[in-house]
C-alpha cells in the first residue's frame, strides 16, 4: 500500500471517527431533550391532578371527577390515564380511552406504598409510551402515559439525516485527503525518483528543486547536501587514488631497478653493492612514509576529532618543541601562554608536529625556529627561503611540491594532513610570508576559557650532536 493511500485512509478514518462521535453525541442529546420534554409534560399533569379536588373518579354519568370531558382525560389524544389499586386492577380510566397502560409489579408496589414515583418506557401493542407512576390515595397509584411515537419518528428522521451527513462527510474527507496527500507527497515522489535515478546511474550531480520551507523542503535540502558531500567524497577519492598511484610509481620503479641490478650483479664490487642497498633502504623508507601518510589522509579525521578532551595547546607545543630540539639541533624558541582547546590530542599533536617539522627542514644551519601559542593560535615561523607566491595557494593540496622542494625528501602530504585535522576541529590553518623572510604557518582553533593555568615548562636545550630530523612532509616539500 502506497504512502498516499495510507494517508488518505488515515484521513478518512479520522474524519469518520470524529463524525461518528459528533453524530452520536447529537443524537443522544436530541433524544434526551425530547424525552425530557415528555417527562416534564407528564410531571406537570401529575401535579395538576394532585393540586385538584382529589384524584379523578368515575361519576354516575361516566365522567371523571375533576377532569372535563374532552377527547381524553387531558385533552390530548396521545396522553393516557388510569388509576390502579394494590392488586393491579384498573379502578378508574377516562371513558373511550383506547387501550390500557400495562401494569407491572413495580407499579403495584407504588400502589401499596412500597415504592416511590418513577418513570418507565412501555410498549402496548404498536404503541410506545412513556409512563409516570406515582402514589395516589391509600392503596392506589396514578399512572399517566404519553405516546412516544412522535418522538420515535423524530429520532428516526434525525438518524437518517446523520447517517447521510456522516457518510457524505467521510466520503468528502477521503477525496480531500487523497488530493491533499497527492499534493503534499509530490516532493517526496520527486525525491524518490531522484534517489532511484542516482542509484541507477551513479550520477551524484543530480539535484532536487526545493520549492518549500516545510519538513519536505528540509528533507530535499538535506538530500541535496548528501549528494553534494558524496560527489565531493568521490572526487577526492578519485584524486587520491590518481595522486597515490603517481607518487608510488617512482619509488617502486626505483626499488625494482635497484633490486634487479643487485640480482644480476654477481661480480659487483662491495662498495657498489652497499651503495645500491642504501638506495633500496632509502626508497623503502620513502615508500613506507608515503603509504603511512596516505592511510592517515584517507582516514576520517573528523570522526576521530569527535573524541573530545581538554587539550592544553601550550603544553602540547612545549612537548613537541622539546622533541624537535633534541632531534634537529636547531634553536627552537617557545613563547606560550596558557591556552585550552577541545579536541583529539593525538591529531592536534600530529598537525603541530608537521608544521614544526616542515619549518626545521627549511631552516638553514644555525637559524632559529620560533613557536608561539596564545588565544587558541599556534604559529611556527622559520627563517628559510620562504614560499613563492605562485606556490602558496597550493601548499595544502595533496602531493603538491614546489619547484624548490623537489630536491628534498618528502611526499607533499604533510600540510594536506594538517589542513584535514584542523578543519575536523572546526579550525583554520594559514601560511604567509614573514616580514623579514621565512614563513609563518598558523593553526587557529576554538578556544575555551581557563582560570590560572600554570605555564608550560621550558624546552630542553638543543643538542648539536643529535641526529638530524628525518625527512617529513611539508607544504612546499
Amino acid at each position: 500500500m502506497s504512502l498516499r493511500t495510507q494517508l488518505s485512509l488515515l484521513t478518512a478514518v479520522s474524519v469518520a471517527v470524529a463524525v461518528v462521535v459528533v453524530s452520536l453525541a447529537a443524537y443522544f442529546a436530541a433524544r434526551d431533550r425530547l424525552l425530557g420534554q415528555v417527562d416534564q409534560s407528564l410531571h406537570s399533569r401529575s401535579m395538576a391532578i394532585e393540586n385538584g379536588r382529589g384524584l379523578p373518579r368515575l361519576q354516575g354519568g361516566g365522567e371523571l371527577e375533576g377532569v372535563p370531558r374532552p377527547r381524553d382525560a387531558f385533552g390530548q389524544a396521545d396522553t393516557f390515564f388510569q388509576v390502579i389499586n394494590g392488586g393491579g386492577s384498573v379502578v378508574a380510566a377516562p371513558p373511550g380511552q383506547q387501550g390500557t397502560i400495562p401494569v407491572s409489579s413495580q407499579d403495584i408496589a407504588v400502589a401499596n406504598g412500597a415504592h416511590g414515583a418513577y418513570m418507565r418506557d412501555v410498549t402496548s401493542g404498536e404503541l410506545h409510551m412513556r409512563v409516570l407512576t406515582s402514589p395516589g390515595q391509600a392503596g392506589e397509584a396514578v399512572q399517566i402515559a404519553r405516546s412516544l411515537n412522535e418522538v420515535d419518528a423524530s429520532l428516526a428522521e434525525l438518524r437518517n439525516i446523520l447517517l447521510v451527513v456522516s457518510g457524505g462527510g467521510v466520503l468528502l474527507a477521503a477525496i480531500v485527503g487523497l488530493i491533499v496527500a497527492q499534493r503534499s507527497l509530490r516532493p517526496v515522489a520527486r525525491l524518490t525518483a531522484a534517489a532511484e535515478h542516482v542509484a541507477e546511474t551513479q550520477n551524484l550531480e543530480a539535484r532536487i528543486e526545493v520549492r518549500r520551507n516545510d519538513e519536505i523542503g528540509r528533507l530535499a535540502t538535506s538530500f541535496n547536501e548528501m549528494l553534494r558531500a558524496l560527489h565531493e567524497s568521490r572526487q577526492q577519492q578519485r584524486q587520491l587514488v590518481s595522486d597515490a598511484s603517481h607518487e608510488l610509481r617512482t619509488p617502486l620503479t626505483s626499488l625494482r631497478t635497484n633490486i634487479e641490478v643487485l640480482a644480476r650483479g654477481d661480480d659487483m664490487r662491495d662498495a657498489e653493492r652497499r651503495e645500491l642497498l642504501r638506495d633500496v633502504t632509502f626508497e623503502l623508507e620513502e615508500l613506507t612514509k608515503v603509504v603511512t601518510e596516505l592511510v592517515e589522509l584517507a582516514s576520517d579525521a573528523r570522526t576521530e576529532a569527535q573524541t573530545h578532551e581538554d587539550v592544553r595547546l601550550d603544553q602540547l607545543a612545549a612537548s613537541i618543541v622539546e622533541r624537535f630540539s633534541r632531534r634537529s639541533g636547531l634553536h627552537i624558541e617557545l613563547e606560550a601562554r596558557p591556552t585550552l582547546v577541545v579536541g583529539n590530542y593525538g591529531l592536534l599533536e600530529r598537525a603541530a608536529g608537521n608544521l614544526l617539522d616542515n619549518a626545521c627542514k627549511w631552516s638553514p644551519p644555525g637559524a632559529s625556529v620560533e613557536v608561539k601559542v596564545a588565544d587558541g593560535v599556534l604559529s611556527v615561523r622559520d627563517h628559510g627561503p620562504g614560499i613563492a607566491d605562485i606556490d602558496r595557494s597550493h601548499v595544502f593540496d595533496r602531493f603538491y611540491r614546489a619547484e624548490a622542494a623537489r630536491a628534498k625528501p618528502g611526499s607533499g602530504l604533510g600540510l594536506a594532513i594538517v589542513k584535514q585535522i584542523v578543519e575536523a576541529h572546526d579550525g583554520t590553518v594559514t601560511i604567509e610570508a614573514a616580514p623579514d623572510g621565512g614563513t609563518i604557518a598558523s593553526i587557529a582553533l576554538p578556544v575555551i576559557a581557563m582560570d590560572d593555568a600554570p605555564p608550560p615548562e621550558p624546552p630542553a636545550p638543543p643538542m648539536a650532536d643529535a641526529p638530524g630530523v628525518g625527512a617529513a612532509p611539508g607544504g612546499a616539500s
